[in-house]
C-alpha cells in the first residue's frame, strides 16, 4: 500500500487556507479518482483507491497542524506501510507561490507539521511535495501569514500547483520518487527558462 498524507487543519475556518494546500490536494485527487475522504482512523480521515493493482490510501490528519505524526505513525504502524511508500504534501514558505517540488528526503525546515511527522517516525527519508506559498512581507507574523487565504490573484497559480502535485503523486506510485523528481522538478525549470526576463535591457 501506498500512503499519500495532505497535511492542514481541519475544521472550516481552515478552509482555503495557505497551510490547507495539502488538504486541497487530497481534495482534487480523491474527486478525480472518484473516491471520499471520510473514514476515521489513527488519528485521519482515509479515503482508498486502487489503481494498476496498486492500493493508495488519501490521508488528512485530524490532530491539527502540529501533532500530523500521530496520524502518519498510526496509518504507517497499523498497515505496515514501507517507508519508501510514504508521500507527504505541505505548504512550503521557502518556495515561490506557485512552485512545486518533489524530494526523497530532508528536513522539517520551519513546518511543524513536518517536524511531528520526523519526530513520530524517527526518521526524515521519506518523500514530499512542497507546493510554494511564498514568503510573508516583512513585518507580518508568520503564523497570520499560513493561516491566511490565498488572495485571488493568486487563485490560477494554486490551481495548478494543485493539479502538479496530483501528477506527482501518480507517477510516484507508479514509477517511483526519482522519476517523479526528474518529471516535476525539471518541468518546472524548463518553463521557468520560457519565461523572459523582465529585468534585461
Amino acid at each position: 500500500m501506498h500512503l499519500i498524507v495532505g497535511l492542514g487543519n481541519i475544521g472550516k475556518e481552515y478552509d482555503g487556507t495557505r497551510h490547507n494546500i495539502g488538504f486541497e490536494t487530497l481534495d482534487y485527487l480523491s474527486a478525480k479518482k472518484g473516491i471520499i475522504i471520510t473514514k476515521k482512523e489513527q488519528h485521519s480521515v482515509t479515503g482508498v483507491y486502487r489503481e494498476d493493482g496498486r492500493k493508495i490510501m488519501l490521508a488528512k490528519p485530524t490532530t491539527y497542524m502540529n501533532n500530523s505524526g500521530l496520524c502518519v505513525a498510526g496509518l504507517m504502524n497499523f498497515y505496515d506501510i514501507p517507508l519508501e511508500n510514504l508521500l507527504v504534501i505541505y505548504d512550503d514558505i521557502d518556495l515561490a507561490t506557485g512552485d512545486v517540488r518533489i524530494r526523497q528526503r530532508g528536513s522539517a525546515g520551519t513546518h511543524n507539521g513536518m517536524r511531528s511527522i520526523i519526530q513520530h517516525l524517527g526518521n526524515s527519508e521519506f518523500s514530499r511535495i512542497r507546493i510554494g506559498i511564498g514568503r510573508p512581507r516583512l513585518g507580518s507574523e508568520l503564523v497570520h501569514y499560513v493561516l491566511g487565504r490565498f488572495p485571488k490573484s493568486e487563485f490560477p497559480a494554486m490551481e495548478n500547483a494543485v493539479m502538479e502535485a496530483a501528477k506527482g503523486v501518480d507517477i510516484f506510485v507508479k514509477d517511483g520518487v526519482d522519476l517523479a523528481m526528474n518529471r516535476i522538478n525539471v518541468r518546472k525549470k524548463a518553463e521557468e527558462k520560457k519565461t523572459p526576463d523582465t529585468n534585461e535591457q
